[in-house]
């Protein structure tokens, strides 16, 4: 994950948020379509489920970022595991409107409104404990999201980020200069 040298908390955690959304994206990108609402057990969700959990709580939790608690009295987060988009292109919608919502409210902040009061379920936060705690439990997701898209791509998977057994390549490629950037 080569990113910009920043001092910025703010640009950081954007730009580690998109990092993310691009690795889930990409995941999910080698998953054929009848697979996206399979699960690889009775206990597990499907990627479709975790998308409309994910786009649920960035819904919530963004909207009036700064002016209203971020658990919204009308989220009905337990339905957010029942009936998840049957296509491909209503999970994209569902997922492109959900990080809309968390962009939307991060990018206009300033260093000054870091350490304002916002609410999560009642409980005061800090902005940058609440980008922290979001910014944690959506990257949480997003590796439960490429793990199951491993599985159902099977033999078609092709790595993310570094190979099984090409790390020493990598260091290699690295030190001359020659690593490309994903």
């Amino acid at each position: 994950m080569a990113l910009e040298f920043t001092t910025s908390y703010l640009k950081d955690s954007i730009e580690v948020l998109r990092y993310y959304k691009r690795l889930a994206e990409r995941a999910i990108a080698q998953v054929p379509d009848e697979a996206l609402v399979l699960a690889p057990d009775a206990e597990s969700n499907s990627i479709a489920i975790i998308v409309k959990h994910l786009a649920g709580n960035m819904r919530s939790r963004f909207t009036d970022f700064l002016t209203s608690d971020g658990e919204k009295p009308d989220r009905q987060r337990d339905t957010e595991f029942e009936a998840p988009p049957r296509t491909r292109a209503e999970l994209t919608a569902m997922w492109e409107a959900g990080w809309q919502h968390v962009f939307n409210a991060l990018t206009p902040l300033t260093d000054a409104q870091l350490s304002h009061k916002v609410y999560i379920r009642s409980e005061a936060h800090s902005v940058m404990q609440a980008i922290n705690r979001q910014l944690a439990h959506y990257t949480y997701h997003v590796g439960q999201i490429v793990y199951v898209a491993k599985h159902f791509a099977g033999a078609n998977w092709t790595s993310l980020t570094i190979p099984r057994g090409k790390s020493e390549e990598f260091t290699s490629r690295v030190a001359s200069g020659k690593a490309s950037q994903r």
